[in-house]
Parts: C-alpha cells; structure tokens; sequence
C-alpha cells in the first residue's frame, strides 16, 4: 500500500519557495546571494501595524478562537477597501479572511469546482494556480500569451480554449510572473464574454495597487457591472508588506462564501486574531506608506528592464505592474544550457543570483526576476548575469 496519496504524491513543491530555500543554504555556507526570486517586498510592515499588533496581544479577547469567516470589524473595512479600489459595492457578509491569499484562491477552486470541470489560465501563470485546481478536481487549460502582445488573453484565444466543460476563468491583472496590466476596456471585453458564456472569473489583484502606468489595475467585476459571476481574492501581503502576517481575503457571493467558509471551519478556523487586527490597522490606518513603497519599486522597475533588456540576445516587455521582470533568455538555452531550469541553477549556484525559471510557469525559456530588492542588488545581480552569459 502506497504510503503518501496519489492525489499529493506527485504534487510537486512551490518552485518560487524552493528557490528561497536554497538561496539560505546557500547563504548559510557562506554564499553571498542576491535574491531576485522572492515574491514579497524588502520593506518592514509599517510600524503603526506592527504597534496594534502588540497591543492586540495583549487583548484577553484575541487569545480565543473567533468567527472563521473573520472579525466583523475587519470584514467590513475590506468592504469598504473594495469599493474604494476596485469600485465594486459588496456587503462584508460577502467577505471571508483567509490565511493569506493563497488559501482564498484554494477555497474559491474548492468551493466553484467539481471533478472534471475544466479552468482557463492565461499562461505564464503564478505556479500555485494549477495544483489548486487540480487538488478541487478541475482540470487546468492553458491558454497561451505571447511576449509580443504584451503576455494579455484576448477574447478570441479565450473562446477557442472554451468547452462545454469550462466552469472558470482565472484572470490576474497586475499579472505575476509577467508584469502585464489589463486595460478597462480590455478587462470589459473578457468580463463580457464570460458573463455570455456563463463562465466563473476568479479575479486574483493581490498586486492591484501596485501599477506604474496607471492609478490602479481595472477590476473585471467593475468594469462588467451586469456580470456576477466572480470571486475577487486579495490581501495585505504585497501593498503593505506582510507577507508573514498571513491575512488575505476572498469576496464574493453569498453563496460561494457560506460554501468557503463552511470548508474554512473545518481546514483551519480562524486566521491568527492578532494578525487580523494588524491587517485592520494596515487597511484603516495612514496610506502614505503604500504609495512611497510603490515609488521605489517604480524606480526599480525602470533600473531592472534597462539592465535586462540590454544583456544579449534576451527579449523583455517592459512591466507595469507587480515587481516581476519576464524575460525570454530562450536564445541562451541549447549546448550549455538544456532548459530555463537548468540555466536557472547555473546562475544561481555558479553566479549567487537566485531567480525562477520559466518552466515553473509554463513558459519554458524565460526566467522571472524580482525587483523587490535594492537597486544596487539589481546593478550587481543583472551583472553577475551577464558575466556568467559572457562565459
């Protein structure tokens, strides 16, 4: 009898959270390793968090278990965020806190799919999307991008990836691992489409703060305002940089949400009180401090696709939202290096460059790069990149 199950005997680990991990061991040996692999800002969480952090400590009220759904006061200052950013009007009983966003996107495939269902990814994609639709029972249809239009899904690639089958849609604008931002009017034509195919959209903007080009990235449940089929996953991680603080959320109907939060109940409970009054605090306190992170990382956005953009042979669009670069190093890959992964571990062990390959994305011969680090890490990176190249 087999030991561990099929359905996770095979299921391979998050390659964006294996690269951290060896980049530590890597330091531990005494490497010196810059990391363009994490997805989380190098800010500290803003202090006014961290001080309703300990003072919710120390709060008798917060050492017990409470609503897994999550405290009302929190449910409803996420209502209120939505409205205000992604211009969509929800009751908070339309809210659930999750444990960090992640666990919002597993409970949506949990709570929309059934064996067979079949889901539509624009592809690169994050590389969590697909485990959690294979884990509910869906199966995963990639639906090609192209650099050269700019890593977007149209209309047209949409319907001829579309079955009798289809149940979802994942749309992520700002878009990890590529940088790509949807237009209103671009988001509009896909919301459009789905709503007359009567197809679920799953609305991933963990990033939809941090944009360059525009204020905010359009959200589809706003701009289709007679579409209501969508689930909007969210959470404090990226614009407040509270990676660790695990609180993310996911809006929606009533019914989907009663569904996640029955699933929650038993999985897990609750998220961690103190950590939702931080989010509190993050979400009601100052904004100041979102915009003077998404300033230096519009710096560094700029600094990184100079430097990558000019290494030989390497094609990049130039992003406009999230901290990714995702460049087409497929001109490298061949003698020396037989995959993007391979390269991947080259510039990591032989140049102390931690990044992660395509492949891990569904883009075989691109890598993703982080500018979630300083700007003299991103000269001295690219750098050792482009020395190792020159070998």
């Amino acid at each position: 009898m087999k030991r561990v199950s099929a359905r996770l005997g095979h299921l391979p680990p998050s390659a964006t959270l294996g690269i951290a991990a060896r980049a530590r061991e890597l330091r531990a040996g005494g490497v010196e390793v810059i990391s363009f692999g994490a997805g989380e800002p190098d800010f500290p969480t803003p202090e006014h968090v961290v001080a309703e952090a300990a003072r919710a400590c120390f709060d008798p009220q917060n050492h017990k278990y409470t609503a897994a759904a999550g405290l009302p006061q929190l449910r409803k200052a996420i209502a209120e965020d939505v409205a205000r950013y992604s211009k969509v009007d929800v009751d908070w009983s339309e809210v659930m806190v999750t444990n960090g966003a992640k666990q919002a996107i597993f409970q949506t495939f949990a709570a929309l799919l059934d064996p067979g269902d079949e889901v539509l990814l624009p592809s690169p994609y994050w590389v969590t999307y697909p485990a959690g639709i294979e884990l509910a029972g869906g199966t995963t249809i990639p639906v090609a991008t192209r650099l050269e239009e700019g890593f977007k899904v149209t209309v047209g690639s949409l319907e001829e990836a579309r079955t009798e089958r289809t149940k979802l849609l994942v749309f992520v604008s700002p878009s990890n691992p590529t940088g790509a931002v949807y237009t209103a009017e671009e988001a509009r034509a896909i919301g459009d489409w789905a709503a007359a195919n009567d197809i679920w959209v799953m609305a991933d903007e963990i990033y939809q703060r941090l944009t360059y080009v525009t204020d905010v990235a359009a959200s589809i449940a706003a701009v289709t305002p007679r579409f209501e089929n969508w689930v909007l996953i969210n959470g404090v991680a990226k614009s407040y940089s509270m990676t660790g603080w695990r609180v993310g959320w996911m809006v929606g109907p009533a019914d989907v949400i009663d569904a996640a939060n029955s699933h929650q109940s038993h999985a897990t409970g609750n998220v961690a009180n103190v950590a939702q009054h931080a989010a509190l605090a993050a979400l009601t306190g100052p904004q100041e401090v979102v915009e003077e992170m998404r300033l230096a990382f519009d710096a560094r956005r700029k600094l990184m696709y100079s430097l990558v953009s000019s290494l030989p042979g390497v094609a990049c669009i130039e992003p406009e939202g999230a901290f990714y670069v995702f460049p087409d190093f497929s001109v490298h890959i061949g003698d020396r290096w037989g995959s993007s992964d391979d390269l991947a571990t080259a510039i990591l062990e032989e140049a102390g460059v931690a990044l992660v390959s395509g492949e891990s994305f569904g883009a075989p011969g691109f890598l993703r790069l982080s500018y979630a680090v300083g700007e003299e890490d991103i000269e001295r990176g690219v750098g050792r990149i482009a020395t190792l190249l020159a070998r």
